[in-house]
């Protein structure tokens, strides 16, 4: 069948993308240690390949593949996983897949290659393991204690001290201290459950915690006025949760609103009851500073 010129034009994106596609997952293979993963990324840059070629044969035209986009993909795997990449770039297809619809009576292999986007690389997706989701139950666990128990104590102390310095102070002390609480803590969780390695769980609680602890403390190192700091801290706690709840929605084919919402919730309420509490202390105890 002979195909008109805005077809062609739109066959060509696809082609851009399948070639694109092919060499992200082929740069993504050659770093990748694990076989298993390797030979999956393998398998499906093989099918980008092949699917490239189809639309070629219509087009009759090479296609030099987007090289911004190969580069911006192989650094968001490095900095955030292969599968959170992975199903991001899944993400975008589904909507070239609607378009590949289109063309099921025009050409014979769309619906194929359309079922193969779909099924076969979903499949081959679900067998790749990466440790840092196999590890997500436990920094789940320490960024959401830290986000709940620290904006609490420090919407508390903001107001019982009003000093951004000892805030600080008192807020990092906590912090800390309730970071190597709960590393052991998950990691005598996670032995008495059999688990093959706690130690790496409690690290990775750890890490994490304080990590968000920093992120948390900052705003009173760096401003004077304690309520600036409280909004600024209450504002990147809301960022965290969305930032962390956007990564396991895609990594891990979850409803994102429904968390968000939900641990957003549980943090604000945290914050607002304990600084209703520092205003109490503050007002019966006498605390002045």
């Amino acid at each position: 069948m002979e195909l008109d010129t805005k077809t062609i034009d739109i066959l060509k994106i696809f082609q851009l993308n399948e070639i694109t596609e092919h060499h992200i997952y082929l740069n993504l293979a050659k770093r990748e240690k694990d076989l298993n993963n390797k030979k999956v990324l393998e398998n499906i840059g093989a099918d980008e390949k092949r699917h490239y070629n189809i639309w070629k044969h219509y087009t009759k035209t090479e296609i030099a593949p987007n090289k911004i986009k190969i580069l911006y993909y192989f650094w968001m795997a490095r900095i955030l996983g292969i599968t959170f990449t992975i199903k991001l770039m899944e993400k975008g297809e589904s909507n070239a897949q609607l378009n590949y619809s289109d063309f099921t009576d025009k050409i014979l292999e769309a619906k194929r290659i359309m079922e193969e986007e779909n099924d076969h690389e979903k499949e081959l997706i679900s067998m790749i393991a990466e440790e840092r989701l196999s590890y997500i139950g436990s920094i789940v666990l320490g960024l959401n204690d830290a986000l709940i128990e620290l904006t609490g104590v420090l919407a508390g102390l903001s107001f019982a001290l009003q000093n951004t310095r000892l805030i600080a102070v008192a807020g990092l002390i906590t912090g800390i201290a309730a970071a190597f609480s709960m590393a052991a803590s998950e990691y005598l969780s996670q032995k008495e459950e059999g688990q093959p390695n706690p130690i790496k769980s409690s690290v990775y609680t750890g890490l994490t915690y304080i990590a968000t602890v920093a992120l948390l403390i900052f705003p009173y190192l760096a401003f004077s006025n304690f309520m600036v700091c409280l909004a600024i801290t209450i504002a990147m706690a809301l960022l965290i949760i969305m930032a962390f709840t956007y990564y396991i929605s895609i990594a891990k084919d979850l409803p994102f609103k429904k968390r968000f919402i939900e641990m957003a919730l549980i943090s604000l309420g945290v914050a607002t009851i304990t600084f209703i509490i520092g205003v109490l202390v503050k007002k019966y105890l006498g605390v002045n500073i």
